[in-house]
């Protein structure tokens, strides 16, 4: 798609309206006072890249993330964050046929090597954070990871997906991560705690909960899946619960259903894109927040932690036994 065609989306924060700005054509303008955030902007400004893909080709997603990273720091972005698996777009392999998953394996990218590392080296050049996306070589099978390179193109945190989706057989032939993590990231604006989470970990109250446990103040949340209002609306929980930031990107049409998303901790809705290709803006305002949490009832306010042993317990209910996505009787034990 030409970049002239497509749309950024920026917060109005000036105005108590949740309703995004629509700016057309503005990655053209070279010079767009309407969008660009000012470099005293106190806002922590996150850059949803939601882009199609060109599937397992590597090169042209390496390419096409890196023009729009250039855009949006060009914008003022302090955070760049791309859907879920970039490195080959989250393309699922046909588990009918001999071989596919082998070499599904085989595209996956070492966090060390040349793939990731761009952008780590695109982040120091740049100046912003950037959430780059893949599918990470690990054994004995791969992992569905994010890292977030701070702007100076150091690690802040790597993240992989706890709750890989085992109902499907693209991430029932992957390995879950172990834990979540928060780090603090330097930005421009001051240090933000951030976290990550990476779709269906969205959809389990326990990730977020996890990640506000551990500080986090910011989460961010690559994604590839249809966005309803059921879980739109579940994204916005997440925020008013844990009394954080979230921000997730997702793939537009045609191969999902766009409507990345962002909320602070009221619930106030920072952006929402449409359907369409684009790169959306959600402006943080971490003093607000850090107020806000100061004096909430909900977070780590009021819990009774001493009152959930059976959060922790891996036995099921007949009734929520499963086959997952390579046929097995699923066994959260063993994940």
């Amino acid at each position: 798609m030409d970049a002239g065609a497509i749309d950024i989306i920026a917060q109005d924060t000036n105005s108590n309206n949740s309703k995004p700005q629509v700016y057309e054509n503005s990655l053209n303008k070279e010079d767009n006072p309407n969008l660009r955030f000012a470099k005293d902007d106190p806002h922590v400004i996150v850059a949803l890249l939601q882009l199609s893909s060109f599937g397992n080709d590597q090169e042209a997603n390496l390419k096409k993330a890196s023009r729009y990273c250039r855009e949006a720091a060009r914008e003022g972005a302090d955070i760049a964050l791309m859907g879920e698996m970039w490195n080959i777009g989250y393309t699922r392999f046909d588990a009918s046929i001999e071989g596919e998953r082998e070499r599904f394996w085989e595209r996956a990218a070492a966090k060390e090597g040349p793939w990731v590392q761009h952008f780590a080296r695109l982040a120091k050049e740049l100046k912003m954070a950037i959430a780059v996306t893949y599918e990470q070589k690990w054994q004995p099978m791969p992992r569905n990871t994010v890292t977030l390179f701070d702007r100076y193109g150091n690690e802040a945190l790597t993240y992989a997906k706890v709750h890989t989706s085992d109902f499907k057989p693209l991430e029932r032939n992957m390995i879950p991560g172990d834990d979540f993590y928060v780090a603090p990231l330097d930005t421009a604006k001051g240090n933000v705690m951030v976290g990550a989470m990476i779709c269906f970990d969205r959809e389990q109250p326990e990730s977020a909960r996890i990640l506000m446990l551990k500080g986090a103040e910011l989460v961010l949340t690559p994604n590839c899946c249809g966005l309803d209002d059921i879980r739109l609306q579940q994204f916005r929980i997440r925020a008013c619960e844990n009394q954080m930031g979230v921000a997730m990107t997702n793939y537009p049409k045609p191969y999902q259903n766009g409507h990345s998303t962002a909320f602070d901790p009221d619930g106030r809705c920072l952006v929402q894109a449409g359907e369409e290709e684009g790169v959306y803006y959600a402006a943080f305002d971490m003093d607000s927040i850090r107020k806000r949490r100061a004096k909430s009832i909900w977070g780590n306010a009021y819990r009774r932690p001493h009152r959930y042993s059976i959060l922790s317990e891996t036995g099921a209910n007949p009734i929520w036994k499963r086959i997952d996505g390579i046929g097995a009787q699923y066994d959260a034990s063993k994940r």
